[in-house]
């Protein structure tokens, strides 16, 4: 085992060096399902920047120092508050914003949101089928970005008004009507911020023939 290690120090230590590189700098993260469309897709991998936000002791949720302010419209990849999954989805509101949401349009300390560029698309299920959906440009403020509306489906698409608390953050996924979110498991703590997503780097159709989509390749995110 010593000559093996001898033999291969350099090895080791590329390995090491790398490990630490996508723990504690840069990583990327691959979309396992639909909470984001149409904006992300299922099979898209995306660039992360870990320091966007906080230098962290690798491997760990502890903050040695504030690098950065997360901003409305960021699209964030997180632990879950509930059980620790790695989830990705859009900042929605930060510490005393007061947020509503009134069958499915989003209000921010008063301000209603102005939805336009509405496009009728069907969207496919895990089922095989397909079910309508609206798709439209939510602008609040000086943000906006493309969301996502499902036709015939049961999901809570009114809530509030609630306050953000503290060093807290309120998350929503851009396909609205598909998204378990801060709606379900409330506010996410900063510490448990990974890093801010803004670019695809590869992309295959996961759901199909498992095909390169040359055309998402180091797409920027809205």
């Amino acid at each position: 085992m010593k000559k093996w290690i001898k033999d291969n120090r350099g090895l080791i230590v590329f390995v090491l060096c790398f490990g630490l590189f996508r723990t504690a700098v840069a990583d990327w993260n691959p979309i396992p399902s639909g909470s984001m469309r149409p904006n992300l897709l299922e099979g898209d991998v995306v660039l992360i920047n870990r320091l966007a936000y906080d230098l962290k002791l690798p491997l760990t949720d502890i903050v040695l120092a504030r690098l950065g302010e997360p901003q409305r419209s960021d699209i964030v990849t997180f632990s879950s508050p509930t059980d620790g999954t790695r989830l990705i989805k859009r900042l929605i509101a930060v510490p005393g914003d007061v947020v509503e949401m009134r069958n499915e349009v989003l209000l921010i300390n008063g301000q209603v949101a102005d939805y336009a560029q509405s496009q009728p698309v069907l969207e496919p299920t895990g089922a095989g089928g397909n079910i309508p959906a609206l798709r439209l440009t939510e602008r609040l403020g000086d943000t906006q970005r493309r969301v996502q509306w499902l036709q015939g489906v049961n999901a809570r698409n009114s809530f509030g008004p609630v306050t953000v608390p503290e060093n807290s953050y309120l998350m929503l996924g851009d396909n609205r009507d598909n998204s378990a979110d801060s709606r379900y498991f409330g506010f996410v703590p900063r510490h448990l911020l990974i890093g801010h997503a803004h670019r695809v780097l590869v992309s295959a159709d996961i759901r199909g023939n498992w095909a390169p989509r040359f055309e998402r390749f180091w797409q920027a995110l809205p």
